[in-house]
């Protein structure tokens, strides 16, 4: 196994209402169970949400977000697998490195709480993921105007490390997340997977997230989230072929699978 492959991180939401699994692992009971699947499948990360981030969700309160993901997060690192907590507020964020988390992935890089810099950077330990982001789901896609989409999602995205940084967070744990279908029409989201090089030029590790989202059901002709899954996975070969940090999937094995044939072929 290719050591430096690009890693998988399982996507676990514990929400009724996310647009591809919304209800589906919405206990403790469900949730348990598809994480150990993910575990027996290869994850590297499993990333935990309590709030539904799809394109006109609204939001949830911190106590309901909590409630729904702490007890997962506090199971799983008993099992000794690396999480992720998936929130914009810092009280979730705190309450989820209290219970053990690794990364803490933050749909707005920190826009949404001005507490969130401030907490990652009394964190040593925590490695932050930083999304592109202009604004809550609920009305987001109307900031999707873009000159330029791949410069201004890069230079908002270097901004954002620029100010991360200056917060007290340690460049080397800053990972970045171009943010795909967030404040992005499909054609933005395929020209920022065809141009990732210039976004890498930021020096940070790239996490992508494409799994089943609606600009592949476009491309396919209106498939529904389930069925987007192949083109999923080749969204995953191609980042395993640029050497991309990780992505985050709905599937494990298939996308470790693929990963592994990129490696034993780039030997």
């Amino acid at each position: 196994m290719n050591e430096n492959r690009t890693l998988v991180m399982g996507i676990l939401n514990i929400t009724p209402d996310s647009f591809a699994d919304g209800g589906r692992h919405n206990t403790f009971e469900l949730a348990l169970k598809r994480a150990h699947e993910m575990i027996s499948e290869g994850v590297d990360i499993i990333d935990v949400g309590g709030e539904s981030t799809r394109p006109g969700a609204e939001r949830v309160s911190p106590e309901e977000e909590i409630n729904r993901v702490i007890p997962i997060i506090t199971e799983l690192k008993e099992v000794g697998i690396p999480t992720s907590i998936d929130t914009m507020r810092a009280t979730t964020a705190a309450a989820a490195i209290n219970v053990g988390v690794t990364y803490v992935n933050d749909v707005s890089g920190g826009l949404a709480d001005p507490d969130m810099a401030k907490l990652i950077a009394r964190s040593s330990e925590i490695q932050y993921i930083a999304m592109h982001w202009r604004g809550h789901s609920a009305n987001m896609q109307e900031a999707a105007t873009y000159k330029d989409v791949v410069k201004e999602v890069k230079d908002e995205l270097e901004a954002r490390s620029e100010s991360l940084i200056k917060a007290g967070i340690d460049a080397e744990r800053i990972i970045l997340d171009p943010g795909l279908g967030f404040s992005k029409t499909g054609e933005h989201n395929w020209e920022i997977l065809r141009n990732l090089d210039r976004l890498s030029f930021l020096g940070f590790p790239l996490l992508i997230g494409a799994s089943r989202k609606s600009f592949l059901g476009t491309l396919l002709g209106g498939a529904a989230p389930d069925d987007r899954e192949s083109a999923s996975i080749a969204i995953t070969t191609e980042m395993a072929r640029q050497g991309i940090w990780g992505v985050r999937t709905h599937s494990v094995k298939p996308h470790r699978d693929a990963i592994e044939v990129v490696g034993e072929l780039g030997k």
